[in-house]
C-alpha cells in the first residue's frame, strides 16, 4: 500500500507547492532604484539546491529543468527533519 492510499482521502486535499529560489531584504530606496534589466545579487549561486515549500514547510530540494519550452523542478532530496 503506498502512502496516498494509506491517507485515503486526505490525499486529494489540495496544497500550494512554492519553488523558492532564494529571499533577500532590500531597502525602499533599493527597490525604489530598480530599472528594466536591473540585477538582484543573491546569496546562492547557480546550480545550487532550490528550496520546495509545501505551505510552509520545506519540505524538499531541487533544481531547475527546460522540458521543451516549459521550466520545471527536479526534485533532488528531501528534507526530513522534523
Amino acid at each position: 500500500m503506498n502512502v496516498a492510499e494509506e491517507l485515503g482521502h486526505c490525499a486529494d486535499i489540495p496544497i500550494e507547492i512554492v519553488v523558492e529560489l532564494d529571499r533577500k531584504i532590500m531597502t525602499v530606496r533599493e527597490i525604489l532604484s530598480l530599472a528594466p534589466g536591473s540585477v538582484i545579487k543573491m546569496r546562492r549561486s547557480a546550480g545550487e539546491n532550490i528550496d520546495v515549500l509545501a505551505g510552509d514547510a520545506l519540505v524538499a530540494f531541487g533544481e531547475i529543468v527546460i522540458i521543451e519550452s516549459s521550466m520545471g523542478v527536479r526534485i533532488t532530496d528531501f528534507n526530513l527533519q522534523e
